[in-house]
């Protein structure tokens, strides 16, 4: 089964234009379109995996490390995209630009409890009351950089 195929189940627009496109704001190729599903790297089945959930309409997404096999093409499409995304995204994420560009509320999980703030990750950083937060929950200063 091709990709465009594959695809196509997803999509409520079924015309092989549509999904062409769609796959090509993915960064896949015109030609690349028509490889075959078993054949994908790791980055081009994150790819696709990523392509079926946008087009499913799901009003969640929960990553675990989305940046894992993405090349640097792949990771500023995919920051473009979540960006844009008008829904709730729950994810994990060791890379601070990552996280710094995409995340408006950051839910911290300590040995003591939550600390959960509406704040881009640098605000989060930088906030005096958050480290004495911190330090209080863990027992200790833990850096988070």
């Amino acid at each position: 089964m091709s990709l465009v195929d594959w695809l196509a189940q997803y999509s409520d627009d079924k015309s092989e234009n549509f999904v062409r496109g769609f796959l090509g704001r993915m960064l896949f190729t015109q030609d690349e379109s028509l490889k075959k599903v078993n054949v994908l790297s790791g980055g081009e089945r994150v790819r696709m995996m990523l392509s079926k959930m946008m087009l499913t309409g799901s009003n969640v997404l929960i990553l675990d490390d989305p940046l894992s096999h993405l090349d640097l093409e792949s990771i500023t499409s995919l920051n473009n995209s979540l960006i844009g995304f008008s829904q709730i995204i729950l994810f994990a994420s060791h890379d601070i630009e990552f996280v710094s560009s995409v995340a408006n509320r950051i839910i911290e999980f300590t040995p003591k409890g939550v600390i959960d703030k509406y704040m881009n990750f640098e605000e989060y950083l930088e906030d005096k009351n958050i480290k004495e937060l911190r330090d209080k929950m863990y027992g200790e200063h833990v850096s988070l950089t």
